[in-house]
């Protein structure tokens, strides 16, 4: 029962953070890129390359969030077979958000947020646009678009999720130089811009959310180092037994794991006992178990039925496999 709350309240959390962070884009897109004629990457920069077009041919745009909702529902009645229910369950309900706050928001702001200033507003629309998409990965969101066609993509070749997203981005920003007659080689130049600032925030706000730091530490005093990194710092530590290649003698090696912001702390233990020890700092994207972040993946229904039915019985089995592995072993020698 206690169980079933925590992962109610986790998903409601996680549905709220993927909300603001589609709020977030949808804010960013709408007030700061889009009324500077700035074509982005992804289904947003899709809808405006088809918007641009339909002027220009039928004489009335069709609306962003329109073209963004239509092909986002083609792409995963394509990809349904092919990623999966889960991911198509997903990506459909950012699908629906996304589509829902664009088209509210762009009737909003018909002239840039801040008038006379393109450059500022390309940079601070690209920045709510990838904390708003940084936000919604971390909390298991998607915020739909070319990583569909992109997971499809990967399924059947060997190109990567990123490599197929980067084509495709940049072929969406490009056109806006054909489509829109009065298009300079500036707009395709921010639009360029917006996808490398979109990506470097998305990309910080994901790692700033499990940043990390392994430590390895080489001293002779390391029972004195880890016994009060146990009760200084709070961490534990894991010994490892090597040998010295040039001197030929047995060492001990301390590995440690904590938060970058403990970091000095760590330091100053280490400092305050063996100046002359040797350490090696490496940061870590994510550390996940007691003491650090929970890890945070949805597990599918067939796979908690098939481990969680009867765990002491998984267990036992284990066992039993194990002690008969043994005795196989020693009947053949």
């Amino acid at each position: 029962m206690q169980r079933t709350k925590n992962n109610l309240w986790m998903n409601a959390k996680d549905y709220f953070f993927i909300v603001f962070g589609i709020f977030l884009y949808g804010l960013g897109f709408s007030a700061f890129l889009n009324p500077e004629q700035v074509v982005i990457g992804g289904m947003a920069g899709l809808g405006q390359d088809i918007y641009y077009l339909s002027q220009r041919f039928f004489g009335f745009g069709i609306p962003v969030a329109v073209t963004m909702y239509a092909v986002n529902l083609i792409l995963l009645a394509m990809a349904y077979k092919i990623v999966g229910k889960q991911f198509v369950i997903r990506t459909l309900f950012g699908a629906t958000v996304i589509s829902f706050i664009i088209g509210i928001l762009v009737p909003l702001f018909p002239e840039p947020f801040i008038t006379g200033q393109k450059f500022m507003n390309v940079i601070l629309g690209s920045i709510l646009c990838g904390m708003g998409i940084g936000l919604a990965f971390v909390h298991n969101g998607s915020t739909a678009g070319t990583d569909i066609v992109a997971a499809m993509v990967s399924k059947r070749s060997n190109i990567s999720i990123g490599r197929t997203m980067q084509y495709m981005d940049f072929c969406i920003v490009s056109a806006v130089w054909f489509i829109v007659p009065t298009a300079t080689l500036e707009n395709v130049v921010f639009g360029l811009v917006t996808l490398f600032i979109v990506s470097m925030v998305a990309d910080f706000i994901i790692n700033t959310n499990r940043q990390a730091v392994q430590f390895t530490i080489f001293s002779p005093k390391w029972k004195e180092i880890a016994n009060a990194i146990n009760n200084d710092a709070n961490r534990g530590c894991t010994v490892i037994s090597g040998m010295g290649w040039y001197s030929k003698q047995e060492v001990k090696m301390l590995i440690v794991m904590c938060r970058k912001i403990e970091s000095v702390t760590i330091f100053r233990i280490i400092k305050s006992i063996d100046p002359n020890a040797l350490v090696t700092q490496a940061n870590v994207n994510g550390v996940y178990g007691k003491g650090f972040d929970e890890m945070k993946v949805k597990l599918t229904d067939d796979y908690k039925q098939e481990n969680n039915e009867n765990p002491a019985e998984n267990i036992i089995t284990e066992v039993n496999t194990t002690q008969n592995n043994l005795t196989n072993s020693k009947n053949q020698v």
